[in-house]
């Protein structure tokens, strides 16, 4: 039946949904058609999809992009769903394995670590709409290890320093992703940022978001704060939620960073002396997240090899990503600290899944060379990408 579906490329089929998520949305300046090519399902509804789906692409709602993406998406997506008009998805057994023991985990009990990790797959997340009382925390973890344009002596620890512009962007995010339940959550203790500058306890968690993007200064405390709150909350049987922390680039919280701070000066000169990981307040934050010793959540993280800075190019088990490298020995500290964790492996596209992407790129007109549209050019991608999504994503760019 799989090798029949090259006889067909251009025909299509109805497909219909499960009766869960029916309802379509018009996707930029294009309206879906009623029949669905045999590479999509109308199943848009990530938590109602099932083994059925696989190998097949939904679409992506454009508000979704605002509200569950407000971090932003990878450039080379971002840059693909502007040329197809449109954002789509396709089910893989890994998110499908992630949903399963997402639906069927005992909230009561402390939280569960999901770790995805890959062979040479670059892993953006995994997208699901968080329809089941679900509230979703998402950060980027290697973002906070680099690069950091503004770096200040913390005003809470002294032996830590802030990152006020990263966390003002992460309580923007969050106010995006979370503004349906900030009001309903009332803070359990009192916060005192300056003499004359405190929120009061019972005062809803959106006023104690709103302040630290007001307030850009006390707004590494700020993100400290509104994750204590939430571990205190989470689960609980008044007004309880359920709580997933997502973190892309989990291994970026250990190791080491880019980030310089100045020591005090020798001979005329400044001697720069490099940040670790756990001197950074949003670092030292999220790892208490990360901790299994709270209830009413989740934590699901990925491994990247762009979070590890000084990893070998090789890596990617969680043993060599999640380690320190001293003296080419690995120190595990990382892999140390999230043991023990379900991991989630994520691996090279299948036949199925290979074709059911090479016949959207030919639906989205994204193969305009003459070759690429015939078996043996098809051939030539297979060998070329050995059925790397990213690998394959890059390779049919230039055709």
């Amino acid at each position: 039946a799989f090798e029949n579906r090259l006889a067909f490329r251009a025909q299509v089929r109805p497909l219909h949904g499960s009766g869960c998520g029916q309802q379509q949305e018009t996707v930029g300046m294009e309206t879906r058609p009623e029949t669905f090519s045999v590479f999509r399902t109308q199943e848009n509804d990530p938590a109602c999809q099932s083994e059925q789906h696989l190998g097949q692409y939904y679409t992506v709602p454009p508000s979704h992009f605002h509200t569950v993406f407000p971090h932003g998406l990878p450039p080379r997506y971002q840059q693909q769903v502007k040329s197809f008009n449109e954002g789509c998805v396709m089910v893989r057994q890994p998110a499908l394995e992630l949903i399963s023991h997402l639906k069927r985990a005992d909230y009561s009990k402390p939280t569960l670590r999901y770790l995805l990790f890959l062979n040479g797959i670059k892993v953006w997340g995994v997208s699901w709409q968080w329809t089941q009382n679900i509230n979703v925390l998402l950060s980027i973890a290697h973002l906070w290890v680099k690069n950091c344009k503004e770096l200040l002596p913390s005003s809470y620890h002294a032996s830590r320093f802030d990152q006020p512009i990263q966390a003002s962007n992460w309580l923007r995010n969050f106010r995006t992703t979370n503004e349906h339940f900030q009001t309903f959550i009332k803070l359990r203790q009192r916060y005192v940022w300056t003499k004359r500058e405190s929120t009061e306890e019972g005062r809803p968690l959106g006023e104690l978001v709103d302040m630290g993007v007001s307030r850009v200064k006390s707004s590494s405390d700020v993100v400290g704060a509104v994750l204590k709150e939430l571990r205190l909350q989470a689960g609980g049987t008044e007004g309880g939620f359920r709580l997933a922390v997502a973190v892309d680039g989990v291994n970026g919280l250990w190791g080491r960073t880019t980030l310089k701070k100045e020591d005090e000066p020798c001979t005329n000169t400044f001697i720069h002396l490099t940040v670790a990981p756990e001197e950074l307040t949003l670092v030292h934050n999220l790892r208490k997240m990360i901790n299994n010793d709270w209830c009413g959540g989740a934590v699901i993280a990925t491994l990247s090899q762009t979070g590890c800075l000084y990893a070998p190019s090789s890596a990617y088990l969680p043993q060599e990503l999640l380690g320190e490298i001293r003296s080419h020995d690995y120190i595990l500290e990382g892999f140390d600290s999230m043991d023990p964790f379900i991991p989630v492996p994520v691996s090279l596209y299948s036949e199925k899944e290979f074709e059911s992407c090479y016949l959207y790129y030919l639906d989205r007109h994204w193969l305009q060379h003459p070759h690429s549209q015939t078996e043996e050019g098809k051939k030539e991608l297979i060998f070329l990408s050995n059925r790397n999504p990213s690998v394959l994503e890059r390779l049919c760019a230039f055709l």
